[in-house]
């Protein structure tokens, strides 16, 4: 079942369309991907999701509308949003931040979010009262993924997982990422570095220049590497240090 669906949505950040005409399936309980060089608009498209940006076209939810919806909304409605960046509440504690992405849910979410985060996250249990600040970026990734899983998504959506972590800190964060997908939600990971997307995904689409370029299975971009050389991804797999 397609939880997110996509059709001819367009994206115009400053009089120009960065996203053109997109239209794609992120189903349940599994990982999409969505590659793309610097500039393609990927990021443009989370913000649309996220309900940041207005889009045009139509993105639905279950079968039911959520652009033009706020945040807020979108949020509610089952869509959570990891922005590029690692964005966070930087002065509060690692428990605070989990209090602040369930402000106004039913206090039991609370605990729900701080067992989940332990249990997904032992690493935090010790950072539990430390300021987000003070964590390496590992550490933060971390928290911005638990306080988007506080929000019991349908589907989580990914923006550049990897971007500024070691090899070994993305090897800690791919399992994670996978079993929430294992577990029923849908997942839509965007990334520029091929290599993260192809290990976790089943379907995969290409954004170049606006516009999807490709989409397909991992395993049948795995086998036409000409596709990666022309969205001038091939030389750009390797993890960032």
């Amino acid at each position: 079942m397609t939880a997110l669906c996509l059709e001819d949505v367009c994206v115009v950040r400053g009089g120009r369309t960065v996203v053109r005409d997109v239209t794609m399936d992120v189903p349940l309980g599994q990982v999409t991907g969505l590659l793309g060089p610097n500039g393609a608009g990927k990021s443009s498209l989370a913000l649309a999701l996220s309900g940041l940006l207005r889009a045009s076209g139509s993105i639905r939810l279950g079968g039911q509308r959520i652009d033009h919806r706020s945040p807020d909304r979108v949020r509610a409605a089952g869509v959570a949003v990891v922005p590029e960046g690692r964005r966070l509440l930087p002065d509060l504690s690692v428990a605070d931040n989990l209090v602040a992405a369930t402000y106004g849910r039913p206090k039991n979410e609370l605990a729900a979010a701080n067992d989940r985060t332990r249990e997904l996250f032992p690493e935090l249990g010790r950072l539990w009262q430390r300021p987000a600040k003070s964590l390496s970026g590992g550490e933060q990734q971390m928290v911005v993924l638990a306080m988007a899983l506080a929000a019991r998504p349908q589907v989580l959506v990914i923006d550049e997982l990897s971007l500024g972590l070691a090899p070994i800190i993305v090897n800690r964060l791919v399992p994670t990422i996978r079993r929430v997908a294992d577990e029923g939600v849908g997942v839509l990971l965007i990334e520029q570095f091929a290599h993260v997307v192809l290990g976790l995904a089943t379907d995969v689409y290409i954004l170049e220049g606006s516009r999807l370029r490709f989409r397909g299975t991992a395993a049948e971009l795995s086998a036409q590497p000409e596709l990666l050389h022309a969205a001038y991804l091939l030389g750009n797999t390797g993890a960032p240090a």
